[in-house]
């Protein structure tokens, strides 16, 4: 497997989080941030410093910062600071290593491969894969985003009282006695049931 090793990958993403930030950060915040240990962190930032790729700050609000903005640092500039010139084979890297070189017939087509990794690696700046920064704001609430003059909803739910149609008598929360449902004018009649030949007696001395 073809990938760059744990401490390149450590570094990349501390370049990460020095981009997004505006200010200097210390070893111990890119720790707390990035979750890679502290040791591995203080390490790092000297490497990338000796690669003028990372600048340390000293005082009170001392700490690291980038040394150029990120789209101006290149992956491949990173990878070299820490693993070396990007080859995949030591004949590559003009290293006479190998006890098969003088009579190797692949050796030049391992050229043509690391040449293009590493042109790959360079055009590829860390602003292309830093990760992008927190929103500052909280979306707005879906009733923020009703069309202006709109009427706003209560979060309550609606009482029946208020889907009644304008004009029409309230209704109160008790049930509503025959009495009240009586047409305006009627006598009302007392809560204890008339009888029938109470109303009979009555018509009959009215007449």
């Amino acid at each position: 497997m073809i990938r760059v090793s744990k401490l390149t990958d450590y570094a990349i993403v501390l370049l990460a989080h020095l981009s997004r930030s505006d200010r200097t950060m210390t070893a111990q915040e890119l720790a707390s941030r990035s979750s890679v240990p502290l040791p591995t962190v203080s390490k790092l930032c000297k490497e990338l410093s000796k690669a003028g790729l990372v600048i340390s700050h000293r005082g009170r609000k001392g700490g690291y910062g980038l040394a150029r903005s990120a789209d101006r640092i290149t992956v491949a500039e990173i990878v070299e600071s820490l693993e070396g010139p990007i080859a995949l084979t030591e004949c590559s890297q003009g290293l006479q290593a190998c006890g098969l070189e003088a009579t190797c017939v692949a050796r030049a087509g391992w050229d043509p491969v690391s040449r293009a990794i590493h042109g790959a690696l360079s055009s590829l700046p860390l602003s292309a894969i830093a990760p992008p920064r927190e929103c500052a704001d909280p979306p707005a609430p879906l009733a923020d985003l009703a069309p202006q003059g709109a009427p706003k909803q209560s979060t309550a739910s609606p009482q029946a009282s208020g889907l009644a149609p304008q004009g029409a008598p309230k209704l109160s929360a008790a049930s509503p006695r025959a009495t009240d449902l009586a047409p305006q004018g009627a006598p009302k009649l007392s809560a204890a049931s008339p009888r029938a030949t109470d109303l009979v007696t009555l018509g009959a001395r009215a007449t």
